[in-house]
């Protein structure tokens, strides 16, 4: 028996197998962790067709009962933080130190969640505006949308698989959850810990499917399934804007990628501090984070002292077993997206840009890199690296800085260390981004902030209130007395 097990795929609260298995392998070190049963076309309809049949009782389940769920979800994610961890670092090859966060992020989002159930807020509009329209007033709520699928990606397999169910949950929303192939088993346990808060409350269970699914399968499901109301979707930008193409009437929440960037002006006081919180920023859990930071601009001044701070913490970085409590940076999750991070620094230093810092590492492990000297078209500068990679350039006037940063197809979250307050809201005003981080890494996130990109990096905003917004539609009563 592998270390993981043998697992099927949940219909509705059942557990279900299949002979077509995807076999799940350690990025560590390949080792085949286990396997998950593949459900096929029919059992996709079928759990759409659950989820639809329980959207009336989720519905009408009062919000205390959602609250009271959530809350028990939250209990039962910090009761089994361990064998989350161990399934994470094992499966996602997720460093101690990172699981552990996500567990207490996850913790957070479903406690958010079960605040938010409560605070499910409407407005009431006046209407005798004009003559004639007297006594006429309205009144308006928001109501649930219907079943949602939900398609989760490998980096947070826990926290992004709650921020897909958390919000649904607490508006009252049926999920049909399609995890990723790399990470199952996280997605698994999460679900038996809302089963069984469920139980409590009598919640129905076919307002949750876990089902593995091939990618033609999903997309048929998102596109062609009429039960299916909407679609929630964290993953690649390519991806994610196909599926909104196809997906025709149906609302589509698109979490995308990014290619961070950060600006660093000369009045800040602490260059040294800054520049460890970008290397941080820049490798945590391999550099594998959308808001992952991969560009930061030095005011001229400060340039060379913040590259030295910044060199100087990435040598000093721990690589290698994610299960060692010491790592700070473990695996990529193939070895084939390890080998592409290096050939695009090789890439890089062939095309005259400087190499300040690189372990080439072994297998699946990237060592922290620091490059400066890039160029137009180098795609360590202009694609998501999605690995543990830093570009680091000066600038000599603060305009040049924000256009450099807007200079991408992406404009998920920036970062801004100053201290200038007239910087700072130039920056907000001209950023093309979904959130500016001041004081901090674009790499910052709490999980109840509205959380989401414009331009290639995505659709809409999570953060549990946000995605409850997302995830229901406004409906008027017009009362004329």
């Amino acid at each position: 028996m592998s270390e993981l097990g043998e697992r099927g795929f949940f219909l509705a609260g059942v557990e279900s197998g299949s002979k077509r298995r995807i076999v799940v392998r350690a990025p560590w070190d390949q080792r085949e962790l286990g396997s998950v049963a593949l459900a096929d076309e029919k059992q996709a309809w079928e759990a759409a067709r659950l989820a639809a049949a329980a959207s009336a009782e989720m519905t009408a389940m009062p919000s205390y009962r959602r609250s009271e769920l959530l809350h028990a979800v939250a209990r039962g994610i910090e009761a089994e933080r361990e064998a989350f961890v161990r399934g994470m670092v094992a499966e996602a090859g997720k460093p101690v130190k990172a699981a552990h966060g996500e567990v207490d992020r996850a913790v957070l989002t479903f406690r958010t969640a079960g605040e938010e159930a409560l605070r499910r807020e409407g407005e009431v509009i006046p209407l005798d505006w004009t003559p004639g329209s007297e006594g006429r007033w309205s009144m308006v709520r928001r109501f649930p949308r219907g079943p949602v699928l939900a398609i989760s990606p490998f980096n947070f397999p826990l926290n992004l698989v709650g921020h897909k169910l958390a919000p649904a949950i607490a508006v009252g929303c049926p999920v049909v959850l399609k995890p990723s192939p790399q990470t199952p088993f996280t997605a698994i346990r999460l679900a038996e810990v809302v089963y069984r808060a469920g139980d409590a409350v009598g919640w129905p269970k076919g307002a949750l499917s876990v089902l593995h699914l091939e990618n033609a399968v999903t997309q048929k499901l998102a596109v062609a399934n009429e039960d299916i109301r909407q679609v929630s979707f964290t993953g690649s930008a390519k991806v994610g804007w196909a599926l909104k193409q196809f997906a025709g009437m149906k609302p589509v929440l698109l979490e995308l990628g990014g290619n961070a960037g950060m600006i660093v002006a000369g009045d800040w006081p602490e260059i040294a501090a800054a520049a460890k919180k970008a290397v941080r920023a820049a490798t945590g859990y391999a550099g594998q984070s959308c808001i992952s930071l991969q560009r930061a601009y030095v005011e001229q001044p400060i340039f060379h002292r913040f590259i030295d701070a910044a060199v100087a913490e990435a040598e000093a970085l721990q690589c290698g077993d994610p299960a060692d409590e010491t790592t700070d940076v473990g695996p990529l999750i193939r070895p084939g997206d390890a080998e592409r991070v290096r050939e695009w620094v090789r890439e890089a230093e062939a095309g005259g840009a400087k190499i300040l810092a690189g372990r080439a590492g072994r297998g699946s492990v990237v060592g922290p890199v620091i490059v400066t000297g890039t160029k137009p078209g180098m795609k360590v500068l202009e694609e998501e690296v999605f690995g543990p990679v830093m570009v680091i350039e000066r600038f000599e006037k603060f305009d040049e800085a924000l256009a450099a940063v807007n200079r991408s197809r992406y404009g998920l979250q920036a970062g801004l260390f100053t201290r200038d307050a007239g910087r700072i809201f130039q920056a907000y005003e001209r950023l093309e981004v979904g959130g500016l981080v001041v004081g901090d890494t674009p790499t910052w996130r709490m999980d109840p902030m509205p959380y989401g990109g414009v331009k290639a990096s995505g659709l809409g905003r999570e953060g549990v209130r946000y995605a409850m917004e997302e995830m229901t539609e406004p409906r008027l009563l017009v009362m004329a007395m």
